[in-house]
């Protein structure tokens, strides 16, 4: 049913790795996805991809208040060698500050010049650069809001199940993906449109936050790419995975034991096309809005 929009979709969908670097001196990468939108460069992603890049901001601040902190004892020429140490050893750090941040965009070289956000609707719009508006072959088109009929089969695409393990190199100050972590494979899952969600209005009040609901869950590594019908159109942009209880608890023997198990449907919320085309409005950013 979704093979022909799969290959639509593809055309516009890529991986985003967002690789972190700790002062434990671990890394860790989370894979997420963005969508293109037009052949100015312009892509939409979710803002939960960037809570890295924000805690980076706030950790790089008490990184460098504690290496103050850390310098002034150990230039304090009234501290013998036995009371700087002791000093030192009662500065507190966090092995999980981030001290080094990057974002792969789909290819090395390329960038984020720009990104305009609204976190309270996960959605993040980034300009990229530099973009080679003939390396697309097909831009997106957005579903019109006001035709969305509940039952619809959708298709979500991303790039779950696949690890991506990444080194920092400190003498270039780099980081490098390690062998496998490319070509990152797609996968798409399928489900049905089954409501709006609303949650809340926007901080300035101007937005009413909406997503639509699919019927089976988003997979980690799908954050930031399309929901799509069987013609390739975009109804929405995947955001988060919730989880609604079913109301029943069957019984379950372990080990000798008698449990009772909650019973949950995994449900996918994306970002609503009605949220998303008045964001992209505001902002001046084109795209192709669908005429049905």
């Amino acid at each position: 049913m979704f093979s022909e929009a799969y290959e639509i979709a593809s055309k516009f969908t890529h991986p985003l790795i967002v690789i972190v670097r700790f002062f434990d001196g671990s890394v860790d990468c989370i894979l997420g996805a963005f969508t293109i939108l037009n052949d100015k460069g312009w892509a939409v992603t979710v803002a939960h991809l960037f809570e890295p890049f924000f805690a980076y901001k706030q950790h790089k601040d008490e990184i460098d208040n504690y290496n103050e902190q850390f310098k002034a004892i150990h230039d304090d020429q009234h501290l013998d060698t036995q009371k700087r140490r002791k000093r030192k050893s009662h500065l507190k750090t966090n092995p999980k500050w981030i001290t080094n941040i990057s974002y792969w965009w789909g290819k090395d070289g390329v960038r984020y010049s720009e990104v305009r956000a609204m976190p309270e609707g996960d959605i993040a719009i980034v300009h990229l650069e530099p973009f080679d508006p003939y390396s697309i072959s097909q831009y997106p088109v957005i579903k019109n809001p006001n035709n969305l009929k509940p039952g619809t089969s959708l298709c979500k695409l991303g790039f779950p199940f696949h690890q991506v393990k990444a080194s920092f190199d400190e003498k270039t100050n780099n980081f490098s993906l390690e062998p496998g972590a490319l070509p990152v494979p797609r996968f798409p899952i399928e489900g049905i449109y089954t409501r709006n969600v609303i949650a809340g209005k926007s901080k300035d009040n101007k937005y009413d936050i909406k997503f639509i609901e699919t019927s089976s869950p988003g997979l980690r590594g799908q954050s930031g790419g399309p929901i799509f019908d069987v013609k390739g159109i975009i109804w929405g942009i995947q955001s988060k995975t919730t989880s609604l209880p079913l109301g029943f608890n069957p019984k379950v023997v372990k080990n000798g034991r008698e449990y009772e198990e909650n019973q949950f449907l995994n449900v996918g919320w994306g970002i609503h096309p009605e949220l998303l085309t008045a964001f992209l409005t505001d902002q001046g950013i084109e795209f192709r809005l669908s005429e049905d």
